[in-house]
């Protein structure tokens, strides 16, 4: 049997056309199954190796059933439909690893980092944000809670940039190496390359290999920050040392002197002053 996982809310609430043009594609016999709400228990527990699971969705849809299946042993592939906005996992699949319209991405979501925030642990795919990408999606939320449909991430953070972020202090830690900045604008723990839509913000990260790498972006003020920051959709701003700090290790603990949004693949964790990411 082949189970098809959808989030109803994904795509910007737009999941159905996706799911329709999925019905148009494959093949067999499928049963629909919305993970909202859905007990992973009972679901993992009827399958069998010749089963076979689709998830079509973006980066929110897979980490909610790569948290839902945390420490239970999913017997049979797992394929991908990428339908998401932001599709970077599928982006990263993709260009370092090969894949193709449909990948298996089983082996790529079995060992998932994990970070842990307000003493809580999620498992994450592609990054976790603290500071400039964290108030993005936090204004975003808003935004999308107030009806907006469409939102513009870059002319987002732009004006946050610009405007609205007032910089903490930040001290972080990465394998029991600390170092301290004066002005944090966004200090991230990146197991794949990509988040935030296109953001290519660890260009040397192997989400297969051992290793997270911290991304934090430093101590220039607004407008030298802001000329900087667009090269991150090339992976170029690894290349401006007084802007950016590339570090990598297993455990990254980043914190900050005040509250700040951080966000977790997109989803936003409100008012937080520390998060520990590990492998």
């Amino acid at each position: 049997m082949q189970y098809v996982l959808y989030n109803e809310l994904s795509n910007n609430g737009n999941a159905k056309e996706k799911i329709d043009e999925l019905k148009s594609t494959i093949k067999g016999e499928s049963e629909f199954v919305n993970v909202i709400g859905l007990d992973p228990q009972e679901f993992i527990s009827k399958l069998t190796p010749d089963d076979l699971i689709i998830l079509c969705g973006g980066d929110g849809t897979i980490n909610r059933f790569a948290n839902y299946t945390d420490k239970l042993a999913v017997p049979c592939d797992i394929l991908l439909y990428p339908s998401g906005n932001g599709n970077d996992f599928y982006r990263d699949l993709k260009e370092n690893y090969g894949a193709n319209e449909m990948p298996s991405i089983k082996k790529f979501i079995e060992n998932l980092p994990r970070v842990t925030v307000n003493g809580r642990d999620y498992r994450f795919l592609n990054g976790v944000g603290f500071g400039v990408d964290g108030v993005c999606c936090e204004m975003a939320d808003d935004m999308k809670a107030a009806g907006k449909k469409k939102i513009d991430y870059t002319a987002l953070s732009i004006k946050i940039v610009l405007f609205k972020y007032r910089c903490p202090k930040a001290s972080i830690t990465v394998d029991g190496e600390t170092i301290e900045y004066k002005k944090a604008w966004i200090a991230s723990a990146m197991n794949g390359r990509y988040y935030g839509g296109g953001m290519k913000a660890a260009p040397e990260q192997d989400r297969l290999g051992g290793e997270l790498t911290c991304v934090v972006f430093h101590n220039l003020g607004r407008i030298r920050t802001l000329m900087g920051f667009p090269k991150i959709f090339k992976g170029e701003h690894v290349n401006n040392k007084k802007l950016v700090t590339v570090r990598t290790g297993r455990e990254i603990t980043v914190k900050f002197d005040r509250p700040t949004a951080l966000q977790i693949d997109g989803e936003t964790v409100r008012g937080v002053t520390e998060y520990t990411a590990r492998r």
